[in-house]
Order: C-alpha cells, then sequence, then structure tokens
C-alpha cells in the first residue's frame, strides 16, 4: 500500500466480495435468539478476541435504546473472564478455555459465533466441535481462505482476504452493521408501548432513613 487511498481502496473491494446473505442471515439469528431468549457466547482470540468482546458489549447494551424494552439480548464474550480462563489455560490447556466456559454456560439451542481469521485457532475449533455435539448454533466468522472452522460451522461470514489486521476491521464493521440492523428490528416490538419514565420508577419507592 503506498498510501492511505489505496489501503481504503482495497477494503472496499473486499468489502464487496463479502456475501450479505450471510450477513442478513446471522442478523435473523440473534433476533430469534432474542425472541426465544436464547443466550448468544462470542469467542475470539488476539484481535478477535477485542472484537468478541466489543460485540458482545454492542448486543447486550448498544442494542436496547430504550427502557419499554422487556430485556436485553442476553450476549456475553467468553474472552473477558481473565481469572477463569487464565484458570482454564494453567490446568486444562489452552485450547479448552472456551469449551469448557461453554460446558458451564451454556445451553441447547444457545449461539456460537466463533471468530478466527486463520479459521485454525485450536480453542476455537474445539470449542465449535463441543458447541455442533451439544446442539448449539455455531456461527463461524473468518478470513484468509475460511479454514477448518469454515466448513466446520453451520453459518458463515467469510472475508475473503489474506491480511490479519485489515480481515479484524473488516470484521469490527460487520458486527457493527448487525447490531445497527437487529436493533432496528427489536424496535418494531415496542413502538407501540409507552416510554417508561425513569423518574416515576424512583417515586414509587419509599425512601427509609436509616438511623
Amino acid at each position: 500500500m503506498d498510501s492511505f487511498a489505496d489501503y481504503s481502496t482495497s477494503v472496499y473491494k473486499t468489502m464487496q466480495c463479502i456475501d450479505p446473505n450471510q450477513v442478513e442471515d446471522l442478523v435473523l439469528v440473534l433476533y430469534e435468539a432474542y425472541l426465544e431468549d436464547r443466550a448468544i457466547f462470542i469467542i475470539g482470540n488476539g484481535g478477535s478476541a477485542a472484537n468478541a468482546s466489543h460485540f458482545a458489549q454492542d448486543l447486550a447494551k448498544g442494542t436496547r435504546v430504550s427502557l419499554k424494552y422487556p430485556r436485553r439480548v442476553r450476549a456475553l464474550s467468553l474472552t473477558d473472564n481473565t481469572a477463569f480462563i487464565s484458570a482454564l489455560g494453567n490446568d486444562d490447556g489452552y485450547d479448552r478455555i472456551f469449551e469448557q466456559q461453554l460446558q458451564t454456560y451454556s445451553r441447547c439451542g444457545d449461539v456460537l459465533i466463533a471468530i478466527s481469521v486463520s479459521g485454525n485457532s485450536p480453542n476455537i475449533i474445539r470449542a465449535t466441535h463441543w458447541a455442533n455435539s451439544n446442539r448449539l448454533l455455531t456461527v463461524g466468522v473468518t478470513g484468509f481462505n475460511g479454514g477448518t472452522l469454515r466448513g466446520l460451522s453451520q453459518k458463515s461470514i467469510h472475508v475473503p482476504l489474506e491480511n490479519m489486521c485489515t480481515c479484524e476491521s473488516i470484521h469490527s464493521t460487520i458486527f457493527h452493521y448487525i447490531v445497527l440492523a437487529l436493533t432496528e428490528r427489536l424496535k418494531s416490538l415496542v413502538s407501540d408501548k409507552p416510554e417508561l419514565d425513569t423518574q416515576d420508577v424512583v417515586k414509587s419507592y419509599e425512601v427509609i432513613e436509616l438511623k
């Protein structure tokens, strides 16, 4: 790349090669998971771990734009519990840090979003195998040629680019779109309900002075 203009052009061309149906399909998967109160778990390593954390936060917080919503999207990044991850890595092996968390937290029908640019990270592959065997819905988000993860996952979003950093950036862009699209779908569920006045909620409680 000779300039930022060259880089931005390259990113744009790559974005045009992504199958939009794969992206819209994930929006629908997450919407249905919300309707059925199923959990969404997100995993990744390195930059993909950061994307997993960001995406989970946006799903759980960013999609609820009003207190009219009955509940939040139950999204959780399994990259964020440092104590649990370090214990699992130390005692059971780093390749099991996501699989063991899924065994602890997940239920049949939950969704696993596995992010791996190479598609070959051992802990991602092990967790996806476990999720498939235990009737979770698995979504692989990949780059390069997709690796093992692309074929292993029940659903896929693939970025056909041989560049780690840029793939991670494009993944983030896709996730932001998904959050915006999901938010619009969720708005339709509450559009006819009155806004909840926070002050009314506060006034409904009796303040007791402790002496």
